[in-house]
């Protein structure tokens, strides 16, 4: 490897943006219909409730991007601050939902073109898609980004259109027949466990909030990532609670769609007609492929941190490209892998993608406390008790009830790829006889740029 590294290329708003690529705002509407059937008709509710977890997890990013500015995320602050054998499951539980996010964006795009050209093979959207995203993301993170950012202003601009069609509605007597009502965030009929079932579900919308850690290494200046996540969370949950209030407002209850797994077509069809329709889906899949971008590249540096550090084969996976600065034989594995979506259904992959997330969240607060508070003893004063202790229990905390409100299937599958770690992790370590690999990069790694 020598001296290559990462390039650094990334200014603040280009990794926000990429946070909000990954986080896919239009996706409120997608699973408007699930989680507004789940919740008994209070969307926004859920999402705010997800926002307040998510806001308190953010937090204790922020504190461990500063301590530790590497790719990794979750992997690298438990690694580093508890144990490396713990750090590698949890890099393998967060894994699990990194490695499949780019394969559900390839799902997600055969489901669109598969139903707008029926007579046209699958295969060939899944491996057109792939082929395009992954070569992007070899070529070089600078294009990547600025790919994303054009579809994301694009889709944020649709969910504005959204807006302001929906006031017109609402005025108009659809739905609540009124643009300011408390009816989406509270009624009769609303139960706290069916909030949290929602919560568990909408988490997923923001899964790309921490994903931006995996940037720390190409931003123009590190600084900046604390309030890089900070924003990517603020902004994408205002997003996603104020195009569920007006979903919600809309649509009190989905008697009136005929897909419920899928809302947004018929959404965009009964606000605006065919032609918004039209418009609306156009919106949903650059959103999709401004996810399949940043996805795409937050696993492969995900694995590219793993393989620098000997978990897995370091001449693989810690490879960098000597010309494009980018990890270009993960970006290409990742690719492989979304292939598989050419067969499988959404249900089948999405159903477990929370799992590893919420474990990552879990140990990134812990990590916190394991760092400040054992570490550095700041537990000496009533601020350093509050910052570096009681926040990051409520964070640790709220984010083990999201867990433990996880579908069936998510925790089965969930555990069955914990299993598979563990025999990894045993098979590297002798049986714990032998230690797992430190880090090691050079300060070249932290600094160097074309």
């Amino acid at each position: 490897m020598g001296n290559t590294s990462l390039k650094r290329s990334l200014g603040l708003w280009a990794i926000v943006g990429l946070g909000l690529g990954y986080m896919t705002p239009t996706i409120v509407f997608d699973t408007f219909g699930i989680v507004s059937e789940g919740t008994n008709g209070v969307v926004p509710l859920a999402y705010l409730t997800a926002l307040a977890v998510m806001l308190f997890t953010a937090i204790s990013y922020g504190k461990m991007v500063q301590v530790f500015p590497s790719a990794g995320s979750a992997y690298t602050y438990t690694r580093e601050t508890m144990n490396p054998h713990l750090g590698f499951i949890v890099g393998w539980a967060a894994l699990l939902d990194y490695i499949l996010l780019p394969m559900v964006n390839a799902l997600i795009i055969r489901i669109y073109m598969v139903s707008l050209f029926p007579e046209v093979p699958a295969w060939i959207w899944v491996v057109s898609y792939v082929a395009v995203v992954t070569a992007l993301n070899v070529w070089s993170m600078g294009k990547t980004s600025n790919l994303n950012s054009i579809l994301v202003i694009f889709e944020i601009v649709l969910i504005a259109a959204f807006i302001v069609l929906a006031f017109v509605k609402l005025s108009q007597g659809m739905g609540q027949g009124t643009i300011f009502t408390t009816e989406p965030l509270f009624h009769a009929n609303v139960q706290l466990g069916h909030v949290l079932t929602g919560a568990t579900v909408v988490c997923f919308s923001f899964i790309g909030f921490d994903a931006v850690t995996m940037y720390a290494e190409e931003a123009i200046d590190q600084k900046t990532m604390p309030k890089a996540i900070m924003l990517t969370v603020l902004i994408g949950g205002a997003i996603f609670f104020i195009a569920g209030y007006f979903a919600q407002s809309l649509f009190p209850n989905v008697s009136n769609f005929k897909v419920t797994d899928d809302t947004l077509p018929e959404i965009g069809l009964y606000v605006g007609g065919t032609l918004f329709q039209l418009i609306f889906l156009a919106g949903a899949f650059a959103a999709t492929v401004a996810s399949g971008l940043a996805s795409h590249a937050s696993v492969s540096r995900l694995l590219y941190v793993m393989g620098r550090n000997g978990v897995l084969p370091r001449k693989l996976f810690g490879y960098v490209h000597p010309k494009f600065r980018t990890p270009a034989f993960n970006v290409i594995l990742v690719g492989v892998v979304s292939l598989l979506a050419i067969a499988p259904s959404l249900e089948l992959i999405s159903s477990v993608i929370n799992f590893g997330a919420l474990i990552a969240f879990t140990f990134v607060n812990l990590s916190v406390i394991a760092h400040f508070v054992f570490r550095k003893k700041r537990y000496k004063t009533g601020k350093d008790v509050f910052t570096y202790l009681i926040m990051p229990i409520i964070g640790a905390g709220s984010t083990g009830i999201l867990w433990y409100n996880l579908h069936a299937d998510a925790l089965i599958g969930g555990i069955v790829w914990i299993v598979i770690g563990f025999i990894y992790l045993l098979i590297q370590t002798k049986f714990f006889r032998t230690k797992m690999a430190d880090l090691a990069f050079d300060e070249a790694d932290r600094t160097s740029s074309l």
